[in-house]
């Protein structure tokens, strides 16, 4: 039986314990050339002393048009690679594992940037009709992910995730919803963020860990499951299970289980994948699941490790509202609980107003 204590390997590296730092964006901390700045290294630096395992970077745009905002980080030039540097440092002096996580924002990108574009013409958030790629098009977005993950490499980041959850742009193109395309990259749905995949271990090597955060169920469990297999089958060393672009309605677990419906479907994904194809050959290997959801005291973080329901624990609102949240799970220390707002006042447009770090720091 595995303990939140634990080490674990993953793509030969290893992660001193099972809490991970999920992705969270600070939408205001970053200027329009997209550059990490020293409130970026604060932030992270907290957690990294909290007892946290492996921290995945916030969502990074391999592209300025792939922003959220003007106010975004990124990874799309080489200017923007020193920053990193120094997340990573400061990592490695912890014994913190880095991650940082690529995306684009495809069809929900900001209009500032021009028109959003994705696999196919659907409406956008302003009423507007995206673009559909070209194939040139589909092709250059691909290559640059792969630049991005290189840079990461470069910056010293351990390994990147791919974004391919919450509605963005390798999202859009599993989702029946958002792919109308008759052409192969509709056909295999899984196409666009396999040859990311695929490029990412040409460029990165062997011992760089792939990731991919991804849907539990898009449009439904048995898609989403099939989907992953090909990213798994392509290179992806880890999964970090999420959901997709609608709320979904699937019931995975007993009401009497102390987690939520989408931490369920990360439990259901580390049943699926206790034995996928390692890539290339026939070999059986066993896939690492991450879950996350609702998992705001350390007796639910407990519960999900020691009864083997996943192999790590992505920590999100939890280690916002407080960085010594993963040593509370580790340790019994004291923490400050997460309030469960609402609407989490870590977002957009709150100014970081969480009551809980508020609380703590006063």
């Amino acid at each position: 039986m595995a303990r939140v204590n634990d080490p674990i390997i993953i793509n030969g590296i290893r992660i001193k314990n099972r809490l991970t730092m999920a992705p969270t964006v600070k939408f205001d901390y970053a200027g329009e050339d997209g550059q990490l700045t020293l409130r970026h290294l604060v932030h992270y630096l907290e957690r990294e002393e909290g007892g946290i395992g492996l921290i995945c970077v916030e969502a990074t745009a391999v592209t300025p048009e792939g922003r959220f905002a003007k106010n975004h980080l990124g990874l799309w030039e080489n200017a923007q690679i020193e920053g990193h540097k120094r997340i990573n440092e400061t990592c490695h002096m912890n014994d913190v594992v880095a991650l940082i996580q690529l995306n684009h924002t495809g069809i929900t990108g900001n209009p500032i940037f021009g028109t959003p574009m994705g696999p196919s013409s659907i409406p956008t958030r302003d009423g507007k009709m995206s673009k559909e790629m070209s194939i040139d098009e589909i092709h250059a977005m691909q290559e640059s992910f792969i630049s991005a993950a290189v840079r990461a490499k470069e910056a010293g980041y351990a390994g990147i995730q791919l974004h391919g959850c919450h509605g963005y742009l390798i999202n859009q193109f599993i989702s029946p919803k958002t792919n109308l395309r008759t052409d192969e990259y509709g056909e295999n749905k899984a196409l666009f963020g396999k040859e990311i995949i695929q490029g990412i271990r040409e460029k990165c090597g062997k011992d760089f860990i792939i990731s991919v955060r991804t849907p539990g169920a898009e449009p439904d469990v048995e898609h989403a499951v099939d989907v992953a297999k090909e990213y798994v089958e392509a290179g992806c060393d880890y999964l970090q299970i999420s959901h997709g672009i609608d709320s979904f309605s699937i019931k995975l677990k007993d009401e009497n289980e102390p987690y939520s419906d989408l931490c369920a479907l990360g439990v259901n994904f580390h049943k699926v994948f206790g034995a996928c194809k390692k890539p290339g050959t026939e070999e059986p290997v066993r896939i690492p699941i991450s879950c996350v959801g609702g998992l705001l005291t350390p007796e639910r973080v407990q519960y999900i490790i020691e009864n083997d329901m996943a192999d790590t624990v992505d920590l999100a609102r939890g280690i916002l509202a407080d960085p010594q949240f993963p040593n509370a799970i580790l340790n019994g220390t004291p923490f400050t609980k997460c309030y469960e707002c609402q609407r989490c006042q870590y977002g957009p447009g709150t100014a970081h107003n969480c009551p809980a770090e508020i609380k703590r720091k006063k």
